[in-house]
């Protein structure tokens, strides 16, 4: 496994390079949201470094940029590795890119060690996986697993933009995106290498993460309406005061992470009202809202409480509410033999390893549904992720890479796929 050993240096500059020249310089960190200029931009570049690492590279009709390192058998099932390069606003360096960049690495030096695989292997750099105002996280990888409808391509975002006329002006085909999808069963596995985002395995001294589950995720939308009133003269027992009922509901939301029972989260990250002036009642309100958990009973029961919760408090103030929610994905677990074979990679690398679920969306939560899946995590210094400070020491990716080209190898070897009975 020594041969497939990744070049940190090389790792590390090119995750620099990708991170430092394709961001939305008007914005903080390192942005780069899908459907800008610097994500086209970043596409081209992706394309460009897979083609110079040797694959047969491509971009989809979905934005997809796929490339392909042949095996010695091109009729059997391939392997797929892979991640995003797309960030939240004010994100960091390493969420998405390190998996994607690896990958690469990967099928590098398959080809510079002069190995080469049974099967194909495929790397994919998915299109927007991070949520955007449209409400379709993982857009890319719903669109080969099959998962992205017409409904997807007909969601609006704030300005009345159609998702599917975004993506048509982004130089893709929309209807040709719901068309490629891979049949089930198709891949003889997928593994995806991410940094943590959370502070677990930096705490225990832990060199890689085998993940077991991938959370699911629920949204809320909830818009409260009231009256506005002299602020001055409306006394506290009559006012109808829209943005205390919704303050009430960050709350409850709150309240329901902090008691769940098992690995579950609860997170309020948009909250406005009106019309803003010191000397009016609210009339208005709304929060934007989820929870996320890997236990799918957990989350159907909160989304009740939080409803019954918000909806007591909105009642009691005579405010009107509306909720929306909006599921975007199902707790996904990960193939119970691929993470067998990722901690025996380990070991076989001298690593340390324990099992970790996932709070977390991902594409590989969607690639589950075309073969046994896995993923890989390395250390996140502090937990950061999600804006600036984000960071993973080169040494640890490095860790991470090399582990993943060992499962892959392993994988690989096997005629079945790891997840068959």
């Amino acid at each position: 496994m020594d041969l497939l050993a990744p070049d940190a240096d090389r790792v590390a500059t090119t995750i620099a390079s990708l991170a430092g020249a394709f961001t939305e310089s008007a914005e903080p960190g390192w942005t780069r949201r899908v459907f800008s200029d610097a994500y086209r931009a970043s596409r081209e570049w992706t394309l460009a470094l897979m083609r110079e690492a040797g694959l047969e590279a491509r971009i989809d009709p979905a934005g997809n940029v796929v490339g392909v390192l042949p095996g010695r058998n091109r009729s059997a099932k391939p392997l797929m590795t892979g991640s995003h390069t797309d960030t939240v606003h004010g994100g960091g360096r390493f969420d998405g890119i390190v998996g994607v960049i690896g990958a690469v690495e990967v099928a590098r030096r398959l080809r510079e060690s002069g190995q080469q695989l049974e099967r194909d292997l495929v790397v994919v750099d998915f299109l927007g996986e991070e949520a955007n105002p449209f409400g379709v996280s993982c857009v890319g990888s719903r669109s080969i697993a099959g998962l992205l409808d017409a409904g997807h391509l007909e969601r609006v975002d704030e300005d009345g933009h159609r998702l599917g006329d975004v993506m048509r002006s982004f130089g893709l085909d929309p209807a040709a995106a719901l068309g490629q999808a891979w049949q089930p069963g198709s891949l003889h596995g997928y593994v995806e290498l991410h940094v943590e985002q959370g502070p677990v395995l930096q705490s225990t001294g832990t060199s890689i993460g085998v993940v077991t589950a991938i959370a699911g995720i629920e949204r809320l939308f909830a818009r409260f309406t009231g009256r506005a009133d002299h602020a001055g003269t409306m006394p506290m027992t009559m006012r109808h005061d829209a943005l205390a009922a919704a303050a009430a509901s960050v709350v409850a939301i709150e309240r329901e992470g902090c008691g769940a029972p098992v690995h579950g989260v609860s997170t309020v990250g948009r909250f406005e009202s009106g019309p803003g002036a010191f000397n009016v009642v609210p009339d208005e309100a709304r929060v934007w809202a989820e929870m996320r958990s890997t236990e799918g009973e957990w989350l159907t029961g909160a989304r009740r409480r939080v409803v019954d919760a918000i909806g007591a408090e909105a009642s009691r103030r005579g405010v009107d509410l509306v909720v929306e929610w909006l599921n975007d994905q199902e707790p996904v677990r990960a193939d119970p033999l691929v993470q067998d074979v990722i901690g025996t990679a380990a070991d076989s690398l001298g690593l340390t390893w324990q099992a970790i679920p996932s709070g977390a969306g991902h594409d590989a939560a969607h690639l589950a549904h075309l073969g046994p899946m896995g993923m890989i995590f390395v250390p996140s210094i502090g937990g950061r992720s999600h804006c600036p400070e984000e960071l993973s020491e080169t040494a640890d990716i490095a860790d991470g890479i090399h582990v993943l080209a060992a499962t892959l190898a392993q994988m690989d070897a096997r005629a079945e796929p790891v997840g068959a009975a």
